[in-house]
């Protein structure tokens, strides 16, 4: 053997050494669970329980309020809008939610695409207990854990049990401390009308004076024979308490403004 063989042969064992251990630690690195894995899924009723909980003793359900919020309708992947809205809406507890646009500019379209989705959020509001999230009108599957920031929630499925336009499909995250949803995501279980093929929703939740109510509104939905359209709802005003306004008797003709016949003084 030659003294080139002889060391070939003795460097060979060497070489490979480091490479069988690195490949070594690979494979036994793949087999240990990830941390997301070894999160096991936690007993649900619980949580549901104190996330009904927490609904029913909201102050939002009440008190009443009024906020201002502002819609901006894209189309398509247009980077500007083709509508901005501006509507009031007013809670009267038990279960009286209305609206009023104040503003509305651009393309006719956008406005009527936001009626629809408010006319969803005032109608739902009379269904009370039959809209909120809760094991009477829900399934619920755990997905996983995730953070909001340094807040660690649970982010769950929920599944309508019947067919309602008023409930949706999707998931939501409820903060694992408080019991509170911050975020649902979903479509609704059924179409919620005729000129509106699909429409995909996410509300965010925030604190407004002790009270758990909705800040943002974006959808994007299909819009039968137009295309799709993209809407970006925020709160940009709020107050509480608001005072519930009276009955009135019809204005007969006199001058008063808007619709609950408020005499105008200036």
């Amino acid at each position: 053997m030659t003294p080139e063989a002889e060391i070939t042969k003795t460097a060979m064992p060497k070489l490979w050494l480091p490479i069988v251990v690195v490949l070594a630690a690979l494979a036994s690195s793949s087999q240990v669970p990830s941390s997301t894995a070894e999160i096991k899924s936690p007993d649900l009723n619980p949580i549901l329980q104190r996330l009904e909980d927490v609904q029913h003793q909201d102050p939002a359900r009440s008190r009443p309020y009024e906020v201002t919020r502002e819609y901006k309708v894209f189309r398509g992947n247009d980077e500007q809008p083709t509508s901005e809205v501006m509507a009031q809406i007013n809670f009267v507890p038990p279960d009286v939610k209305t609206y009023k646009i104040t503003r509305a500019r651009g393309n006719s379209r956008g406005e009527k695409i936001v009626r629809e989705l408010l006319d969803r959020e005032t109608e739902s509001a009379k269904k009370g207990l039959g809209s909120e999230i809760s094991r009477t009108n829900y399934d619920f599957v755990f997905l996983r854990q995730e953070n909001f920031g340094v807040v660690p929630e649970y982010v769950l499925r929920i599944v309508p049990k019947r067919k309602d336009k008023y409930l949706l499909q999707g998931q939501i995250w409820v903060d694992a401390s408080t019991f509170r949803v911050r975020r649902i995501e979903g479509v609704p279980a059924k179409s919620p009308s005729f000129w509106i093929k699909n429409i995909h929703i996410t509300l965010q939740f925030a604190e407004l004076g002790g009270m758990w109510v909705p800040i943002s509104f974006d959808a994007i939905a299909t819009v039968r024979f137009l295309g799709r359209y993209t809407l970006a709802g925020l709160n940009i005003r709020a107050s509480e308490p608001l005072s519930t306004v009276p009955q009135h008797e019809p204005c007969d003709g006199k001058k008063f403004r808007d619709s609950d016949c408020r005499p105008i003084t200036d």
